[in-house]
């Protein structure tokens, strides 16, 4: 990719109201069968229209399809009873009734992969596709089998690698799995977590990236972030071993956080998609907030590295106030863009 500070979302936006209950999570859909099957299509090539249109450069499927980032990617497996629910803490923040895992776990047939294939057809823009991680999908269930954890999170990530690798056949340039379970887990994040996420990017040709962030905008994950104090320096932990780990991209919370910027001096030499979009606010964000951030990005990260993206994923917010963020996102790089061409050092002739 030549374009300098690509603009990408980091994974959901809003649905339309038509194919699910706006502005909440695990939102059950609003149609069934062929229809369902039908709205999420068109649900899909929106989000890819309104992106194109507010002039992003690497293009998602918004999450139009699936019903949540994990447990749509868990309820598809083997070994998982999606009738037995069962109470769980997730992230040590907030309870949610989860699938069960009663048995070996399995991948009887691609999940996204046709849902991949049909975004490839809707643009000729790079894109990208989101994954659970391994970590974040042990977290977001119930396990009455493996009893594990590490043990799970293995089983996990070589499914997770089989998906991977059919989805980089079916066009997608950027690979990202979503573990947000890191900036609580740390002694598993440096025991297992990173080496079960290299297993699941293991042997891709295509960019991989992983997504750290502080969850949602909903209740429950802004109260924890109001207990984390002045600085938020869980990145401390994970981003020397991501530095030195096989993953391409790191993908973090920034605008609006209390996350040292500093802290990205730590992942020095990767790419870094870097949140210049709250997700927990439906205040739109000037070009010239984002483009602030930016700059200030720019003493730790070189331009050549830098992907200017969202906190998180926009699904529980108002999807005029997301779309509108999307348009902020394009116009706050290209300020920053014209910056650097006027800096920019004429090569010699």
């Amino acid at each position: 990719m030549t374009t300098l500070l690509p603009t990408a979302i980091v994974g959901s936006l809003p649905k339309p109201s038509w194919l699910a209950e706006p502005e909440k999570l695990w939102s059950p859909w609003r149609l069934d069968g062929a229809a369902l099957a039908e709205g999420k299509q068109d649900a899909l090539r929106a989000a890819v229209h309104e992106q194109e249109r507010a002039g992003l450069d690497i293009v998602s499927d918004g999450e139009q399809t699936r019903q949540h980032f994990v447990t749509t990617f868990i309820e598809h497996l083997d070994g998982v009873d999606l009738d037995r629910k069962e109470t769980v803490r997730i992230r040590d923040r907030y309870d949610a009734a989860v699938p069960t895992v009663v048995g070996a776990v399995s991948r009887r047939q691609p999940v996204f992969v046709e849902d991949a294939k049909f975004l490839r057809a809707q643009t000729d823009r790079p894109i990208k596709w989101a994954l659970p991680g391994p970590m974040t999908m042990i977290d977001t269930l119930s396990d009455q089998h493996y009893k594990s954890r590490e043990k799970l999170a293995w089983e996990f990530a070589t499914i997770l690698n089989e998906e991977a690798r059919e989805l980089q056949d079916a066009g997608v340039d950027v690979i990202q799995f979503d573990e947000p379970a890191f900036t609580v887990f740390h002694n598993e994040v440096q025991d297992w977590g990173v080496a079960a996420l290299e297993r699941a990017a293991e042997g891709l040709r295509v960019e991989t990236a992983v997504h750290i962030c502080y969850g949602y905008g909903i209740e429950a994950n802004n109260k924890w972030k109001e207990t984390l104090g002045a600085e938020w320096r869980q990145y401390e932990q994970s981003f020397p071993l991501l530095q030195q780990s096989s993953i391409d991209i790191v993908s973090l919370e920034c605008i609006h956080s209390h996350v040292p910027l500093d802290l990205v001096e730590l992942i020095r030499g990767k790419k870094v998609m870097l949140g210049a979009i709250d997700v927990a606010t439906e205040t739109v964000e000037t070009p010239d907030e984002v483009a602030e951030v930016l700059r200030r990005a720019l003493e730790f990260v070189d331009a050549d590295k830098l992907i200017p993206s969202s906190n998180c994923g926009m699904a529980p917010l108002a999807r005029g106030a997301a779309l509108d963020k999307l348009g902020a996102l394009a116009a706050g790089a290209d300020i920053v863009r014209a910056e650097l061409a006027k800096t920019a050092v004429p090569a010699a002739h």
